[in-house]
């Protein structure tokens, strides 16, 4: 088991397929094209099978799949299929922005894959496109229908943060209510690329609850199952889910049991931390199995105890979000 210093036990992984996108959020991505890691230096889809193999070895029960965009990622279904017969390995999901998911949605059902999260920020075109600095709004939705008619478990993502969520909220509610899908909202936090973040950029998850009790109707806090950083919210009359991650002002690291693993094979113990170790190396030098579980070990072991975005000595990660993996 993969236990820390501060005793949580991590049991799931984040795997990054690409730092590449077809969108150019902003509060992700810079305006322009970045400099992208080189092809050489990304992990193959065999290298990551390995890797997965061992950290279920090792406890590992979850994994998603994120970006970048994951779906820019030529054939990414082959490498769903071949994660999704790996014995132990409970759930395998994907995190999209889905512009390009309907036309993969019949390849990634075929190869296994069940659970998918798409990030939306705006239900507008004028707002979406503001925000992602690209447009593709009825894609995203056309792409949210099929996967749902096609019996998959879907998730929204969307940001919090003040001058763009809080003009969503009734949308959002009124998406939450008719098409039953959870609707989940991450304070914005200091990964963007352009540097723009600060604390008052941040909507905060008490804030946004209010404005859905106040602009629709109330709403019933659930119980939090497992290790979700999400509270989760339902309408009084049972209709519509909402759910907040208030990872800058309440954050949950206390029950975090997540690491991640950047897609040119850098661990992280932490979204908010340093490079914790070179997976890449060693899966590219012939290294045994032992190493990389004692490089995994040695990661989570050092994760601290909180991300410190609270505190005055925080830095920025050096990587901006589409370089790490969400």
């Amino acid at each position: 088991m993969l236990i820390d210093r501060f005793g949580r036990t991590h049991r799931s992984l984040r795997i990054s397929v690409t730092d590449r996108c077809n969108l150019r959020c902003t509060y992700c991505m810079p305006e322009s094209t970045p400099d992208y890691q080189p092809r050489q230096e990304i992990l193959t889809f065999e290298e990551i099978v390995r890797f997965t193999k061992i950290a279920v070895s090792l406890g590992v029960d979850d994994v998603r799949l994120t970006g970048g965009e994951p779906l820019v990622r030529s054939q990414l279904h082959r490498l769903v299929e071949k994660l999704v017969s790996i014995d132990g390995l409970r759930k395998v999901s994907l995190t999209t922005n889905g512009i390009l998911l309907k036309e993969q949605l019949p390849a990634l059902l075929a190869a296994g894959l069940r659970f998918v999260n798409v990030s939306l920020d705006a239900l507008d075109e004028e707002t979406f496109r503001s925000a992602t600095r690209r447009g593709g709004l009825a894609k995203v939705l056309d792409a949210i229908d099929a996967a749902k008619q096609a019996g998959m478990s879907v998730k929204v993502n969307s940001i919090a943060m003040r001058g763009l969520t809080d003009r969503q909220i009734l949308a959002f509610g009124e998406f939450a209510r008719r098409t039953n899908i959870p609707v989940r909202f991450i304070e914005f936090m200091p990964l963007d690329s352009d540097g723009n973040w600060n604390t008052s950029a941040v909507l905060s998850g008490d804030e946004i609850i209010e404005m859905f009790s106040k602009q629709i109707r109330p709403l019933v806090l659930l119980d939090r199952t497992g290790s979700s950083p999400s509270a989760d919210y339902q309408f009084d009359d049972g209709a519509g889910t909402v759910g907040v991650i208030s990872s800058v002002t309440k954050p949950f690291c206390q029950s975090c049991d997540r690491f991640r693993l950047t897609a040119d094979g850098q661990l992280r113990n932490c979204l908010f931390g340093e490079d914790s170790g070179d997976v890449r190396a060693l899966l590219r030098s012939d290294s045994t199995d032992d190493a990389i579980v004692q490089l995994i070990q040695n990661a989570v072991a050092l994760k601290k105890l909180g991300h410190g975005t609270d505190d005055l000595t925080f830095l920025r990660p050096s990587r901006p979000m589409h370089a790490i993996g969400g």
